[in-house]
């Protein structure tokens, strides 16, 4: 949502993936590779009809970003050195950025949205706890400046989001009609995946991402219906099974995962023996009705930066598995029933976000493959607020099914999920003052820390390849994340519009301010 209200200063062309001038008319990168002077559109305008100018863009990079303010996602993956890149305004219209040295990453990190100075500077003067709370779900929607296609117009909780055209936006089409042609957007909050197939069917949706179970049937009615189906390819996100590798204890010196359960999940043996035993083909196969693909390293199947050598992995093997379980002193009683080398019962709870149908499923196939190492799993879905505490604040759960969206242009958008300081570290989280200076790094941790700042440091592509071909292999030698499957990207969208020209790269909406409804009279 925050795409439609907020433009970067540049953007990915969502045909050829190469970049391209959005808030700003043009780049330039000097011979050293860590200068980047960005000429801004005259002309810009805020909603309220205040300038956009250099001061907008030095604000947000300087004060927000640096300042660690509102999601630290950005300052995470924009740190060179644990310096945060250099920016000052040469002129009204013009900015200059200067990094430390040579960082691939950065170019593309320019499409981080720009914010209003003038909105927001006395609002950062009050701290982070005033300015993280400024811009909520309570405040009224003539308070938004945006600087996108669309502003809020209206937020029913648990029911839509409404947004209206931007009447300072700065495109135009060539017959110098101002964009979008669209005059409303609405989100709808469905609750849960059936809602949204039921809403789609009842004509109360226009656009709908299709799952596996969905895609035969929809695909099969297209013909008389009034919609269109897309495929667009494998997805950019990955799907996983991850274990809680915590052993640090919380500010009351209580330990945030009971010592036996981090005895079993930093067992190397331990999670390559769940990785072994997971039948991703029937997965696929049984959940997404083989509209997608058994996934087994830590970039997707779409993305340029794939290890080729990992992309079919390794069968599922549970001789294999079992022996690996030995190795560690796991044992089996006569009833199958696993148990650990100190004659502890081998059980803990696996989580999954409630009403998303697609990962209950997996969540329930999971249980039933494990079963067969004699490991029993108490598999409960929770909803999604209360999942997300548990793995960023409280950090006291076992097991998750969870996904995360990724970049096929470039991996050092996950930084902040690999690096071991990172916010979306979740399988080892570190809080607090372990961010600041943590002391039980991981070795394999170290390693991919190294290979992150490696692979930002290193401009050639093929360079690039090599370093991040290895962090795949250490992921896959230690399975912090054990992967399941990457799903296709399809869509049901009513027929009805005009300009609708979907891509791998972009999605179906890439275009959003071009698409219009057909004029059927």
């Amino acid at each position: 949502m925050g795409e439609m209200m907020y433009d970067g200063l540049i953007t990915t062309d969502a045909y050829t993936g190469q970049v391209i001038p959005m808030l700003a008319k043009s780049y330039e990168i000097d011979k050293t590779g860590c200068v980047y002077t960005v000429k801004l559109r005259k002309g810009l305008k805020w909603s309220d009809g205040v300038q956009i100018t250099s001061a907008d863009v030095v604000f947000t990079w300087k004060d927000i970003i640096a300042g660690g303010f509102g999601n630290t996602s950005m300052l995470d993956n924009a740190l060179i050195n644990g310096k945060v890149p250099e920016v000052k305004a040469l002129d009204k219209y013009t900015v200059q950025f200067k990094t430390s040295q040579p960082f691939a990453p950065f170019l593309r990190q320019l499409s981080q949205s720009i914010a209003p100075k003038h909105v927001l500077e006395p609002v950062l003067k009050k701290g982070k706890k005033e300015f993280n709370s400024y811009w909520g779900v309570t405040t009224p929607p003539s308070q938004l400046v945006t600087s996108g296609m669309f502003r809020l117009s209206q937020y029913i909780a648990a029911q839509r989001v409404e947004f209206v055209r931007n009447p300072n936006y700065y495109q135009v089409d060539k017959k110098g009609q101002k964009l979008p042609y669209l005059s409303k957007y609405i989100i709808y909050i469905v609750g849960d995946l059936n809602n949204q197939v039921l809403k789609f069917e009842a004509k109360q949706l226009d656009l709908i991402a299709l799952n596996g179970a969905d895609v035969a049937r929809f695909k099969e009615m297209e013909k008389k219906s009034d919609y269109i189906v897309y495929n667009l390819g494998p997805n950019t996100g990955t799907m996983f099974l991850t274990f809680n590798l915590n052993t640090r204890k919380n500010s009351d010196g209580k330990y945030y995962l009971e010592p036996i359960k981090q005895k079993w999940f930093n067992d190397e043996n331990f999670r390559k023996a769940v990785n072994l035993s997971l039948d991703r083909e029937s997965i696929v196969a049984n959940i997404l009705r083989g509209v997608g693909s058994p996934l087994y390293t830590a970039e997707s199947l779409s993305s340029i930066f794939l290890n080729p050598k990992l992309k079919n992995g390794e069968p599922r093997n549970l001789n294999k598995a079992k022996k690996l379980l030995k190795e560690s002193g796991f044992y089996w009683d006569k009833t199958g029933q696993l148990y650990d080398i100190s004659g502890h019962k081998v059980e803990f709870n696996l989580s999954t976000n409630a009403g998303n149908t697609e990962r209950e499923s997996v969540g329930v196939m999971i249980k039933q493959d494990l079963e067969e190492l004699g490991i029993e799993v108490n598999f409960k879905p929770i909803e999604f607020n209360v999942l997300v505490g548990k793995l960023v604040d409280s950090l006291d759960w076992d097991a998750v099914v969870m996904g995360l969206t990724g970049s096929t242009l470039e991996p050092h958008s996950g930084r902040n999920v690999w690096s071991s300081t990172g916010t979306l570290h979740m399988f080892n989280q570190r809080k607090d003052a372990d961010l600041i200076h943590p002391k039980d790094v991981l070795p394999w941790e170290k390693e991919i820390d190294k290979l992150f700042e490696e692979g930002a440091k290193t401009v050639e592509f093929d360079k690039r390849k090599i370093i991040y071909d290895k962090y795949q292999e250490v992921v896959w030698e230690n399975n912090p994340f054990i992967y399941i499957y990457s799903p296709l990207m399809v869509y049901a969208v009513r027929n009805k519009f005009g300009n609708m020209n979907p891509t791998p790269l972009g999605g179906v909406t890439h275009n959003l301010e071009e698409i219009y409804v057909k004029n059927n009279n």
